[in-house]
């Protein structure tokens, strides 16, 4: 017993002095640590309120417990159906065609050839990303204006009639999900160009002295060794799936697309925060959560049946 005890005082001191050590390198954790508690765990304490009848004079705790009532109010509502099914529709259309964009882009700049026209690309496609959805919308109504948009400009020319694409029912859900793929495309793509150059390049040497086309690279080699971000990237962005992106849709949507538009983040906003039922928004929140926990714990399982690589 006493050895054994020796060998733990050895082994923590020995931690102790590791620790010291590369402190700078610790250091460096205080700031996300700090931000995560402050801004993450502190909050869950106030995540009652989803459970009560919230009023800011009696405080979070002194207010009256009414379980779930605010639960069952956004079950209820009216516009339940409408909300879900359109949160669904743009979040699994972001999710289709995002990461296979990204996928497509980062790919064709690992195999590009020209290092100067790589540079300029993937400049050109990480900008958006950087500007805010205020300035994507002055953009869009610039291409997509039904009196002097660009796009009707050309519609127009060739004898056509201009289509108001920013309240049409039709035309509104494809802008929202292709708008969404050209801001973050290049900045999705960040991550499967960190997988690609960790590939062997012995692998791409042998494929080229046994002929293989650069398609067949791509397929065989390419694909398969960066499967295991492309399952963590699409098993992570399942957990937000029912964030179908509150900034960009209000500020691309009106009242003549509500029908299509609506998502519930943007009910939220007008419920929770316009009308100050702070209950009611909290306990949507935790919905969300719920929901999305569900999700990545399913497709995570499922992936495991099915392949090697898995979130957790």
């Amino acid at each position: 017993m006493a050895q054994q005890n020796q060998v733990n005082n050895i082994d923590k001191n020995r931690k102790f002095r590791e620790i010291k050590r590369h402190r700078s390198v610790y250091a460096l954790l205080v700031i996300p640590l700090a931000y995560y508690i402050i801004f993450k765990y502190i909050p869950i304490w106030n995540g009652q309120i989803a459970f009560r009848d919230f009023m800011p004079n009696d405080g979070v705790v002194g207010s009256k417990w009414i379980g779930l009532r605010h639960f069952g109010t956004f079950v209820k509502s009216f516009y339940f159906v409408e909300l879900l099914r359109n949160t669904l529709f743009y979040s699994f259309g972001k999710l289709l065609v995002s990461v296979p964009a990204a996928i497509i882009l980062a790919v064709t700049l690992f195999e590009c050839t020209k290092p100067k026209l790589a540079k300029v690309v993937q400049t050109l496609a990480y900008l958006p990303h950087f500007l805010s959805w205020v300035i994507m919308y002055g953009i869009l109504l610039a291409l997509l204006a039904p009196g002097d948009g660009v796009v009707n400009d050309i519609i127009k020319v060739l004898g056509g009639q201009p289509v108001a694409f920013m309240t049409n029912t039709n035309t509104f859900p494809w802008i929202i999900i292709l708008s969404d793929a050209w801001k973050e495309m290049g900045w999705s793509a960040i991550i499967f160009i960190a997988a690609l150059i960790g590939i062997d390049p012995s692998l791409f040497e042998a494929a080229m002295v046994e002929g293989v086309s650069a398609p067949q690279r791509v397929w065989y080699i390419t694909l398969p060794s960066i499967r295991p971000v492309i399952v963590m990237v699409v098993l992570l962005r399942l957990g937000t799936i029912l964030d179908a992106g509150f900034n960009q849709m209000f500020m691309l949507y009106s009242i003549p697309v509500y029908s299509v538009a609506d998502i519930i983040d943007t009910w939220v906003y007008r419920q929770g925060l316009l009308e100050f039922q702070f209950g009611l928004a909290t306990a949507v929140g935790i919905f969300k959560g719920v929901i999305g926990l569900m999700l990545v714990a399913t497709s995570n399982w499922m992936v495991r049946k099915v392949s090697d690589s898995s979130l957790f």
